[in-house]
């Protein structure tokens, strides 16, 4: 792709145009070199970036792992992750994901709140709406698009509990379900 190939056997060296790779490492570029295909000697931050993140082995045998015909695009993941990564070393890709996600769900409330203005103006000129529910609308206060969620279940009763003088323990009576147990009422601290 970004390099020039030579007709010649298998195994000799790139005299004309190393690899981004090959350049960054100071090693000779070979014909056979898994690097040159995906990383352009016009492009050495790119593999800069990748070779600071993940290292060149490892670089070489992610590549090595995938299908030649996906290779490409593993290289290009590759740099963009590595490129978040030393943006953002905590999170790195995870932190982009997420603030993608809060930038969806403020569109998607922002698209919400819209319908439900479009809603309250053709309403309006229809006449369809008492004065009294339209500044109710407006308030926020009446969710127009979503009815509300239904009320939890009431949590089951506690298992009894004898209690023995005897014994040191206390035994149950009844067999306990501890998939309905919560820690709503739980202190903590005393």
């Amino acid at each position: 792709m970004g390099r020039r190939h030579i007709l010649s056997p298998p195994g000799t060296l790139n005299t004309i145009t190393p690899c981004a790779a090959c350049k960054l490492l100071r090693r000779r570029c070979a014909q056979e070199c898994p690097f040159s295909p995906y990383f352009s000697p016009h492009e050495p931050q790119k593999f800069a970036s990748v070779h600071k993140v993940f290292g060149a082995s490892n670089v070489s045998k992610m590549l090595m792992e995938v299908p030649e015909s996906q290779r490409a695009d593993a290289a290009n993941s590759l740099v963009y992750e590595a490129n978040v990564r030393l943006r953002d070393p905590v999170y790195g890709c995870m932190g982009a994901i997420s603030a993608l996600q809060h930038q969806v769900q403020s569109l998607q409330a922002e698209v919400h709140a819209v319908r439900a203005e479009l809603l309250k103006y053709k309403y309006r000129e229809a006449n369809f709406i008492p004065s009294s529910l339209v500044a109710l609308l407006s308030s926020g206060a009446v969710s127009v698009a979503a009815p509300p969620p239904p009320p939890q279940p009431p949590p089951p009763p506690l298992p009894t509990i004898s209690t023995s003088t005897s014994s040191m323990y206390t035994q149950l009576t009844t067999a306990a379900d501890y998939t309905t147990i919560s820690n709503d009422n739980v202190s903590y601290f005393g």
